[in-house]
């Protein structure tokens, strides 16, 4: 054995050829159980698919950039949890293509905010930032009060990430547009349904009280929600594999 070992090691391009193989076999023992997402996402209750509108309040955010300067991960590190609350868990992003985990904060995460503030501070902290957080340096967005977000073809969307594996039923595709409305509404002939498909806990309401569905409608939509769906509470990590159970 040593003898050939010795011969492997005066030789190269043999060296080369054995260190390729066996780093390849490490790699795929490593990274083949990734492609298994029930071995890398623990289930957790309450996650679902964005509704249509949040949907398209997460295109105006990733549109404008946001994920720039704001990231959507709270590391498991113990100032980030006293300042941003529970740390992230994989589940509830396993619906967003793309993920918006960022690798930047010059303002602070977003992954909990929902809830945090009124949809009356939201409209103003979009509209002039600098009249609500004074050192503030992000640029104004008021811009998304006038424009009347794009709903008519949100069930495209909905199409395509359904091919990379979000369960949107055709039922919700087939009421994207009507869903999105109802959303921001309030619309009774259709908030039932709207309610059926996505749960009770949707915030439904005008966001930021304008006669239209703005795209700021939409990005409040979208703000509000993250953070929000996973039930915390009942949530017990899984013990690490070989260690007491």
């Amino acid at each position: 054995m040593l003898k050939h070992h010795a011969k492997i090691e005066k030789n190269s391009v043999l060296l080369l050829i054995f260190t390729v193989i066996v780093i390849s076999i490490g790699g795929i023992v490593e990274i083949l159980p990734l492609f298994r997402k029930e071995t890398t996402i623990e289930p957790v209750q309450g996650v679902r698919p964005y509704t249509p509108l949040e949907l398209a309040g997460q295109n105006v955010y990733i549109r404008e950039g946001c994920y720039n300067c704001h990231s959507q991960q709270i590391r498991a590190l113990r100032d980030e949890v006293e300042r941003y609350g529970h740390y992230s868990l994989a589940a509830e992003s396993m619906y967003d293509h793309p993920f918006q985990w960022g690798s930047k904060r010059t303002g602070p995460d977003l992954a909990r905010v929902g809830g945090k503030y009124s949809d009356d501070w939201h409209v103003q902290h979009m509209s002039n930032p600098q009249a609500l957080v004074p050192e503030s340096i992000m640029p104004s967005y008021p811009h998304l009060t006038t424009r009347v977000a794009d709903l008519d073809g949100i069930a495209d969307d909905l199409k395509a990430l359904r091919a990379v594996g979000v369960p949107y039923s055709d039922d919700m595709i087939s009421n994207a547009a009507r869903d999105a409305y109802a959303q921001a509404t309030q619309d009774s002939d259709y908030l039932d349904g709207l309610l059926e498909r996505y749960g009770d806990k949707v915030n439904a309401r005008n966001f930021d009280s304008q006669n239209h569905t703005s795209e700021m409608d939409a990005l409040i939509a979208y703000l509000q929600v993250l953070g929000t769906m996973a039930e915390l509470k009942d949530y017990k990590p899984a013990p690490a594999r070989g260690g007491n159970q």
